[in-house]
């Protein structure tokens, strides 16, 4: 069984996991990973989920304010080994109800082309295409997503 512990950007489970994000995005974005990693530093984040499978850190994602009734998802990351298990679903869940208690009426987020997974999830979840949004306005290879907080994740 999986546990999820709300905590805070400080939190060495997450810091430790976003390393992991960060190497797989390195990858995956190639020449474009400095252009987005200006982008997803975590010194702010005050909001973060972090799974864990019998004590060990498997999985996480935060939501920080966009606006003062947006909420922006952040940071979302599931070991390699641990996928497809829905751990990612129930992070996204719990970020969405989270959200919704501090009042955002929606979250938005951004994910790249290269993280077809990922575009999945969000879409079997309920988000739908945005145009995107602030930085990734004229980024070609971002995919921006916005789901209102009150409708039920799938």
């Amino acid at each position: 069984m999986f546990a999820l512990i709300r905590t805070d950007a400080t939190n060495p489970d997450f810091v430790h996991l976003v390393g992991h994000l960060d190497a797989d995005l390195s990858v995956r974005d190639g020449k474009d990973h400095s252009f987005y990693a200006q982008f997803n530093k975590i010194d702010n984040i005050r909001n973060v989920i972090v799974a864990y499978d019998n004590g060990l850190p498997v999985g996480c994602g935060a939501v920080k304010a966009y606006t003062q009734d947006t909420g922006e998802i952040k940071r979302m990351y599931v070991l390699p080994e641990y996928r497809g298990r829905k751990i990612a679903s129930q992070i996204l869940q719990e970020l969405e109800k989270w959200a919704h208690e501090l009042n955002f009426s929606q979250v938005i987020l951004e994910t790249g082309k290269a993280q077809p997974e990922a575009i999945g999830r969000y879409t079997k979840s309920g988000y739908h295409l945005i145009p995107n949004y602030g930085q990734y306005a004229q980024v070609e290879n971002s995919v921006c997503m916005q789901k209102a907080t009150s409708t039920p994740a799938s």
